[in-house]
């Protein structure tokens, strides 16, 4: 694998390197990868750790996800972690045996956006398993070494896999200021609902209430420390009945920030309505494309809208907050499997199904 994920090169290995290609619709299969030449700035990395985001179910399911498209076989997974097997020959920070988080994406540092500081924007983006990049799902992959963050004594390799999913969470609340003076309502309670509740706690946020249709995940929210938990329905009809549930749960208030963590018509109605004047509405899932939603009178109350897109420099913290014990991220990891054949499909079939599986995680 080379860096950003792409296939080049023959790069000396002592063993095969063997990765999780998807080859086509519901299509894994566990097959040789070649690694590149370690560059002078590279690591080489054993991974340890790899979770499964929805984003790689969408591309099983459909070889596809939002506006990119799988056009030939590809490596999947991008949550990952593992321990520092060889280092470039400039590289001096990290060294054999230290055990590592690893930011999936690699910016051009070119671009206006990345020469501003905001490099998730980066047109260029080689990003891990974004066609037509490959993943991170193998024994050994090579990566820059800046994006690969030492994890102190007593953080588990799992844990520092779990900084990319909390890292969505992370951004989210930096993006919309979330702070002890804010209550936070957050619609969905998915894996990136509860990593965004998880975040939000961290920053000093003390009341948050969950929105779900799922009442499985509403349970788990409530036991990760949500406020209160709502359970909500598909349908626009019972959006003025939720908003009442919602604002009692507020203490008769609306909510000062709310992070639509689905991204349906329904959920971004409901948080653009639920939001106090001058309050914010950070859209975070990305469930639908286009969707007709009430801005005008969204307009009317000042209630700003913001998006994100992945994050920027959040691992440091990340790290930080687990370690701390501001945020454990242990208890989203409700399934793990090894690295054969049966098991890969096996786990995706388990992150698929959803319900009491919130994070799926390979342990290679």
């Amino acid at each position: 694998m080379g860096k950003g994920g792409q296939s080049e090169g023959n790069g000396a290995q002592c063993e095969e390197n063997m990765a999780a290609w998807l080859l086509g619709v519901n299509t894994l299969k566990i097959q040789p990868f070649k690694l590149p030449s370690l560059g002078p700035n590279d690591v080489r990395v054993a991974m340890k750790a790899v979770g499964i985001c929805g984003s790689d179910v969408h591309y099983l399911k459909s070889m596809s996800c939002g506006d990119y498209y799988v056009k030939e076989p590809m490596v999947i997974g991008h949550e990952c972690a593992g321990i520092i097997k060889e280092v470039g020959s400039k590289v001096k920070s990290l060294a054999p045996g230290d055990k590592v988080a690893l930011e999936p994406g690699i910016a051009c540092w070119r671009c206006k956006p990345c020469k501003e500081g905001r490099y998730n924007l980066c047109d260029e983006m080689k990003f891990f398993a974004t066609p037509p990049i490959h993943g991170s799902l193998a024994n050994q992959i090579v990566h820059p070494a800046d994006l690969c963050f030492k994890l102190p004594e007593g953080m588990s390799l799992e844990e520092g896999a779990m900084c990319e999913p909390l890292s969505v969470g992370v951004y989210a609340c930096q993006r919309a200021n979330a702070s002890p003076k804010t209550s936070v309502l957050i619609m969905g309670a998915g894996p990136i609902g509860l990593v965004t509740m998880l975040a939000a706690r961290a920053f000093g946020v003390s009341k948050i209430v969950v929105a779900d249709v799922d009442e499985v995940r509403l349970a788990i929210a409530k036991d990760l420390g949500a406020t209160a938990v709502i359970k909500s329905s598909q349908n626009m009809e019972d959006v003025g009945k939720e908003l009442e549930l919602i604002k009692k749960a507020l203490g008769g208030a609306e909510a000062d920030v709310t992070f639509d963590c689905v991204g349906f018509g329904k959920t971004m109605t409901t948080a653009l309505k639920a939001t106090s004047r001058g309050g914010k509405v950070c859209l975070v899932g990305m469930g639908h494309s286009d969707m007709t939603v009430p801005l005008t009178p969204a307009a009317g109350r000042e209630v700003d809208i913001v998006g994100i897109f992945r994050y920027k420099n959040t691992w440091p913290l990340c790290i930080d907050f687990i370690t701390s014990g501001k945020i454990d991220v242990k208890p989203l990891i409700t399934h793990r499997f090894g690295f054969s054949q049966k098991e890969i499909e096996e786990a995706f079939a388990t992150s698929a199904r959803g319900g009491s599986a919130i994070k799926v995680m390979f342990n290679l």
